[in-house]
């Protein structure tokens, strides 16, 4: 399920969220934070923007979705530049690129107005959060209606954190992170919204043309009180869009193992030495005429084991690469060879009999799907046999490159918790499920990174560094991973997770 994390506006705390929160909790893990200084958050010596975004980091899962209101999503943008690795996908509701106009972005609050707002806070809170009360609900369908529960709305101690927010508001400029952003975003904008102008949502497509841009009729700027139902059903959307696409570009997946055709089994002893376990899973014998698939067959070395297990079964060799299926069709002729997208199976309901994978479903994006589609394709009684990577592979080469940028270097595994949840899901039974480490190692880094190639197994996810690496990063790089030299060479960890299951 993906983590769904929520970050507050001005003027009030995490309570903000319970018009959309428990419907929320049905579609995603959601995690609420508050602001230092407000709501139970302790303050901090100062509110400035790398304080803050530590603060927030500090409390992230460790990959999310994060989603803010107002001054929250401006600063879930910010998050989400300065955390590329931990954050897939942006959300925010009324949130402005800038806050505060200026010549070369009027599409904001005028500033004369926005420092006799915060001087008047200043002064007298108590008077100005009334009148920001209003402000919240200005122009909306249902104004007193709105005003009337934003009222009710307790909004907490204020400390002196609320003035220093404020100050943080009126310079925040978001223009250069929104165009330069690669990770999805969703902007849900009010269209007769008081503080951030319905222009903004124009101004934010003209800077990032690929964001989703979302506009709720006769809205007010407190959009999720206002149309709950609405905003759910557009963060819904959005959260289904992004699992279905995830991390990975299955085209760049496709072309990356294509190209690797040809030197992929001259360096896949590990893969064989997982695969070889595996198939110590399968049935011992099948009946005539059975089917069994093979799901990400690669160069096709592991269908031809399974032809030779089982003499008169219908063997299929499936994958998303068609190089690698075109050279496996002139290794080894005795197996029927399909390319197609293991999440959508051009395959009938009940057909197969069992599904071999070994080290392939790690290159799905969508585990719920990718399992419901295993389940529909197997007969009842069926069997499952995966061997696949868990998150703390490579984890060696992840902490190196951590210790020079902030980008994703290394490609990102599923739990087994998220795995076993999406055989549940699926209404699979779990027979074994077993985790254990493989380390390999090596002379010198270069002969890693040259197996990795070899192999296809390139990062292709997003927030993945673009363009050439600069030679003073990579000599960052490869110092840090020296550190974890041993008399036996430079190690590479793979958490291998076997996983044997059945339909009922």
């Amino acid at each position: 399920m993906i983590n769904l994390v929520l970050i507050h506006g001005w003027g009030c705390d995490s309570r903000t969220w319970q018009p959309v929160l428990e419907p929320l909790r049905s579609i995603a893990a959601v995690t609420v934070i508050d602001l230092p200084g407000f709501g139970s958050a302790a303050a901090l010596p100062e509110f400035s923007l790398d304080v803050v975004l530590d603060a927030l980091a500090a409390q992230l899962p460790e990959k999310s979705v994060v989603m803010g209101w107002s001054l929250g999503g401006m600063l879930a943008v910010q998050l989400a530049a300065r955390f590329p690795e931990r954050i897939d996908a942006v959300i925010t509701l009324a949130a402005n690129a800038k806050f505060v106009a200026s010549i070369d972005y009027p599409t904001a609050m005028p500033r004369a107005i926005n420092r006799q707002f915060n001087q008047s806070f200043e002064q007298d809170p108590q008077a100005t959060l009334k009148l920001f009360g209003g402000l919240l609900a200005q122009g909306d369908a249902n104004e007193r209606v709105l005003l009337k529960q934003l009222r009710r709305m307790e909004t907490g101690v204020i400390s002196p954190a609320w003035l220093q927010a404020l100050q943080l508001l009126s310079v925040l400029d978001n223009r250069e992170i929104l165009a330069q952003l690669r990770q999805p975003c969703l902007h849900l904008f009010a269209e007769k919204d008081a503080l951030v102008p319905i222009a903004a949502a124009a101004a934010i497509k003209d800077i990032n043309p690929q964001q989703d841009i979302v506009v709720l009729d006769n809205t007010a700027h407190a959009v999720h009180w206002s149309q709950p139902q609405q905003v759910v059903d557009c963060i819904g959307k959005f959260l289904q869009q992004h699992a279905a696409s995830g991390d990975l570009d299955k085209k760049k997946v496709a072309q990356s193992f294509s190209r690797a055709a040809q030197t992929y089994d001259s360096v896949a002893q590990l893969q064989r030495d997982i695969g070889a376990v595996l198939l110590e899973r399968l049935p011992p014998a099948l009946p005539e005429q059975s089917v069994v698939l093979d799901l990400g067959s690669g160069t096709g070395f592991f269908t031809q084991h399974i032809v030779y297990r089982y003499p008169h079964a219908q063997v299929i060799g499936l994958d998303i690469a068609e190089g690698m299926l075109r050279y496996a069709s002139t290794q080894h002729v005795d197996a029927q060879w399909l390319c197609a997208d293991a999440e959508y199976l051009p395959l009938a309901d009940n057909s197969v009999d069992v599904i071999f994978s070994s080290l392939a479903i790690q290159w799905c994006n969508n585990l719920p799907q990718l399992f419901c589609e295993l389940a529909r394709v197997l007969k009842p009684g069926g069997q499952l046999c995966i061997a696949t990577l868990g998150p703390d592979t490579l984890h060696e080469l992840k902490m190196a490159w951590q210790k020079v940028d902030n980008y994703v270097h290394v490609n990102r595994f599923q739990s087994c918790e998220n795995i076993v949840a999406a055989v549940e899901q699926a209404r699979l039974v779990t027979d074994k499920l077993q985790q254990e480490n493989r380390t390999l190692y090596y002379a010198q880094l270069n002969d890693f990174t040259r197996e990795l190639k070899s192999l296809g197994a390139h990062n292709i996810n997003t927030g993945k560094p673009e363009g050439l690496t600069g030679r003073a990063r990579l000599l960052a790089f490869k110092n840090a991973y020296e550190a974890f030299r041993t008399p036996q060479g430079l190690p590479a960890t793979y958490d291998v997770i076997y996983l044997t299951a059945h339909n009922i």
